[in-house]
C-alpha cells in the first residue's frame, strides 16, 4: 500500500466517486452516474464545510476508494463529539487488498485528531459481509437505525 495516497476529493474525481457508488445492486437503484451534477454540487457544499471530510484514496493516479467523514458535535455522552463514517466504497479491482482497512483506519485516526471519543456508521442490512469486515476491526452491532425519506 506504499503507493497509496488518501486525500480530500476535487471535482475531478466525481465520475469515479459516482461509478463506486453506483457499483452494487443497492446503489444502482439510487445513483445517477449520467447526471453528475447534484455530485457536483454536494462536493461543493461538502467542501465549506470543516467537519465534513470526503476523502479519495488514489493508487497510480487511479481513485480506488472513497468515504467520507463527519464530525458532529454534541451534548449527549458528557458533551462528546463523534464523527460518522459514511459511502465507503472499493473499487472492484481493489476489494480484498486491504484498501477498506486502510481508509477505515483513516477515518478512526482522523476522528482521534478531531477529538472524537466515539465512531460510528451505517450500513444496509442486506450488507453481510460489509458487517463482518466491520466487526473485524472492531465496531459493534449496537443500535437499531431508521430512516425517512423526504
Amino acid at each position: 500500500m506504499g503507493d497509496l495516497v488518501i486525500r480530500p476529493a476535487t471535482d475531478d474525481d466525481i465520475p469515479a466517486i459516482v461509478a463506486m457508488l453506483a457499483d452494487d445492486p443497492l446503489g444502482a437503484q439510487r445513483e445517477s452516474p449520467d447526471d453528475l451534477t447534484p455530485y457536483r454540487t454536494a462536493l461543493k457544499r461538502l467542501s465549506g464545510d470543516p467537519h465534513q471530510h470526503l476523502v479519495v484514496a488514489v493508487r497510480e493516479d487511479r481513485v480506488v476508494g472513497t468515504l467520507q467523514l463527519t464530525i458532529i458535535p454534541g451534548l449527549s455522552r458528557r458533551g462528546s463529539t463523534r464523527s460518522i463514517i459514511e459511502g465507503v466504497r472499493i473499487h472492484a479491482d481493489e476489494r480484498g487488498s486491504g484498501l477498506g482497512t486502510r481508509l477505515i483506519e483513516w477515518a478512526v485516526e482522523t476522528s482521534r485528531s478531531e477529538g472524537c471519543q466515539l465512531v460510528q456508521l451505517t450500513s444496509d442490512k442486506t450488507r453481510t459481509d460489509a458487517h463482518r469486515f466491520y466487526e473485524r476491526l472492531g465496531f459493534e452491532s449496537s443500535h437499531l437505525g431508521f430512516k425517512l425519506s423526504l
